[in-house]
C-alpha cells in the first residue's frame, strides 16, 4: 500500500528524515512515534506530497508520489496535526467542496456526510461557519472530510488531539473499519497506549533515523509500549 524507500529531507545542515525505509501494507493500522522533532510530521508530509524530498522514494499502491502525484492523491487522505479549514465556508459547504474535488457523486456525498456528521453529533451545525467552531469541531469536520471519498490510504497527524473520547472512540472503529476493508492508516500520535491498543505495527524515530519497527509484539515485547520507548530515548542520548 505505502512504501517509503530510503527517504532522506534535509533543512540546512540537519537531516530531519535519514534514510528511512517502511513499509505499509494493506489491513494494516501502523503508528509512527517519537519525540516532538524526531521527523514524524516531515515524513508524513513528504508522503502526502506537501514537502519535497531529497533522496529516496515514496510509493502508495505502486505509484511514485514524484511521478504521478495526482494518482496518488487520489487514493489518499491526509489529515495535519492542526486543520486549517476555509473558516469562511460553512461546514457543509466544505464537505461539499471535498467531494468534488474528489468526484464522489451526489447520492454518495449525501450518505456519507449524514452517516458520519449523525455519528460525530456535527449534523446541527453543518450550516455554521467555519469560523465559529471549535478546535474539536473542526478536528470532526475534517475526519469526515477525509472519509468521504473512501481513500485507500489515510495519513494522520496526532488525530486525536482535541478528540473528546467518545469522538475518540469512533475515530478508532472508523480506522479499523478501513483496513478491514483492505484500506491501510498510517498515523502519528504521542498517545502510546492508544498506540498499544490500535497498532497492528508501530516504528520509533528519533532525530530522523529509524531506531526499532515491526508488529507491536515484536516492538515492544512483554513491555509497555511506553516503558519501551523511552527505553529506547535513554540509550540512544
Amino acid at each position: 500500500m505505502l512504501k517509503i524507500e530510503h527517504l532522506s529531507k534535509i533543512y540546512g545542515d540537519k537531516k530531519a528524515v535519514d534514510d528511512l525505509t517502511l513499509h505499509i501494507n494493506s489491513g494494516e493500522i501502523y503508528g509512527f512515534i517519537g519525540h516532538n522533532g524526531a521527523g514524524k510530521t516531515t515524513t508524513l508530509k513528504s508522503v502526502v506530497g506537501i514537502l519535497q524530498f531529497d533522496q529516496g522514494e515514496i510509493y502508495i499502491n505502486g505509484k511514485s508520489v514524484v511521478g504521478n502525484p495526482i494518482e496518488c492523491k487520489r487514493e489518499i487522505a491526509y489529515i495535519p496535526d492542526n486543520p486549517d479549514l476555509y473558516d469562511f465556508m460553512t461546514g457543509i459547504k466544505y464537505l461539499n467542496f471535498i467531494a468534488d474535488i474528489f468526484a464522489v457523486s451526489a447520492t454518495d456525498r449525501k450518505e456519507r456526510i449524514k452517516k458520519y456528521a449523525d455519528l460525530f453529533e456535527l449534523t446541527a451545525d453543518l450550516a455554521q461557519p467555519i469560523a465559529a467552531y471549535s478546535h474539536g469541531m473542526k478536528q470532526k469536520l475534517a475526519i469526515i472530510a477525509a472519509w468521504i471519498h473512501e481513500p485507500k490510504l489515510i495519513i494522520m497527524d496526532e488525530p486525536f488531539v482535541g478528540l473528546d473520547p467518545k469522538a475518540s472512540h469512533l475515530l478508532k472503529g472508523m480506522m479499523r473499519e478501513v483496513c478491514n476493508a483492505g484500506g491501510a492508516i498510517f498515523f502519528s500520535t504521542h498517545v502510546l497506549e492508544v498506540a498499544e491498543k490500535l497498532c497492528d505495527k508501530v516504528a520509533i524515530i528519533k532525530d530522523g533515523r529509524l531506531i526499532r519497527s515491526g508488529t507491536m509484539e515484536e516492538v515492544k515485547g512483554d513491555d509497555s509500549l511506553e516503558s519501551v520507548f523511552l527505553e529506547l530515548e535513554e540509550e540512544l542520548c
